[in-house]
C-alpha cells in the first residue's frame, strides 16, 4: 500500500509542481514540505500546525484535503498533544503564515480562530512597542518675528498684486530707496541680500512672496528663475529666466541691471 508521503510526492510530480512553487504559494518552508513527503514528522512544528501544512499542501495540488489530513493522522501514529500557541510564540507566528483553505463545512475551526486572535494580539503589542520607541517629531520652527530693519518689508498677501501707490512712490523717492517684490509660482530656492546685508537664504514656497527695500542694491540669486515673478517699484520686470535655471539678478535705483 502506498504510504502517505509517497502519495503526496506522486500527486505533486504528476502535476509537474515543484516544492519551491508550493512553498511560495503557501508560505510553508520547503524543509517542512520535504519532511511531509519523507514522513519525517519529528521535524515538523507539531500539533495543529502539521495538519494545517497538510491541508494547505493538498489544497495547492487540488486533492481531497480531508482525506489527506486523515492519511497524515494514520501515518503519524498517536496524536501528540497539540502545541499551545500562547506558550510558543514562534509557532504562533509560523501558523499565521500558513493560509487556511476554505472549510467545506462552512465554519471556522476553533483552532484557527484562536490562532487568529493571537496574531491580532501580537500585532497590537508590536504596534504599541514601536509607537513607544518612535522618536518625537520635532516641532516646526516658529516663524521669525517681523524685522524692524528698514531694508525688509513684509506686506500682506492681499497687497502683493497691487502696484506701489503714489504716496508709496513719493516716500521711496524722498528717501532715495526702491522696492523689489519677489513672488514664487512654485517652490524656488533664493538667496536675497539688500545693501550688502543677507535677507533670506532658503526655499521660497509656492504662492508666497518677499518684498525688499534698499537704497543702493538688491541681489537675488535663484535656482529656479522661471518660477519667479519680480516687480521693481510696482512694475513687473520681464521673466528673469527659464524654469530650473540658476540666475543672479541685481537691482539698483534705476532697476534691473543688464
Amino acid at each position: 500500500m502506498e504510504s502517505f508521503g509517497a502519495r503526496l510526492k506522486r500527486e505533486r510530480e504528476q502535476r509537474k509542481i515543484t516544492l519551491d512553487e508550493i512553498s511560495i504559494s503557501t508560505k510553508i518552508a520547503t524543509r517542512f514540505l520535504v519532511a511531509l513527503e519523507e514522513e519525517r514528522f519529528d521535524q515538523l512544528p507539531g500539533g495543529i500546525f502539521n495538519k494545517s501544512f497538510v491541508k494547505a499542501y493538498a489544497h495547492h495540488l487540488g486533492i481531497d484535503e480531508a482525506q489527506a489530513v486523515a492519511d497524515y493522522v494514520a501515518a503519524s501514529g498517536p496524536v501528540a498533544p497539540e502545541a499551545n500557541p500562547e506558550q510558543s510564540p514562534e509557532l504562533a507566528v509560523l501558523a499565521g503564515r500558513v493560509p487556511e483553505a476554505p472549510d467545506s463545512a462552512g465554519g471556522i475551526p476553533w483552532e484557527m480562530f484562536a490562532v487568529g486572535l493571537l496574531i491580532v494580539a501580537c500585532g497590537f503589542a508590536l504596534w504599541g512597542f514601536y509607537s513607544r520607541e518612535k522618536p518625537p517629531q520635532p516641532r516646526p520652527a516658529e516663524a521669525p518675528a517681523a524685522s524692524s530693519q528698514p531694508s525688509e518689508v513684509q506686506p500682506k498677501a492681499s497687497d502683493s498684486a497691487k502696484p506701489a501707490s503714489p504716496s508709496q512712490d513719493s516716500a521711496l523717492n524722498a528717501t532715495g530707496a526702491f522696492l523689489v517684490l519677489v513672488k514664487a509660482r512654485e517652490d524656488s530656492w533664493v538667496s536675497i541680500s539688500a545693501d550688502g546685508k543677507q535677507i533670506v537664504q532658503d526655499t521660497l514656497p509656492a504662492e508666497s512672496e518677499k518684498s525688499i527695500q534698499a537704497r543702493k542694491e538688491v541681489v537675488i540669486k535663484t535656482g529656479n528663475a522661471g518660477a519667479l515673478d519680480i516687480s521693481f517699484n510696482g512694475k513687473k520686470v520681464p521673466a528673469p529666466g527659464s524654469y530650473a535655471e540658476v540666475k543672479t539678478l541685481t537691482f539698483d535705483v534705476n532697476g534691473l541691471r543688464p
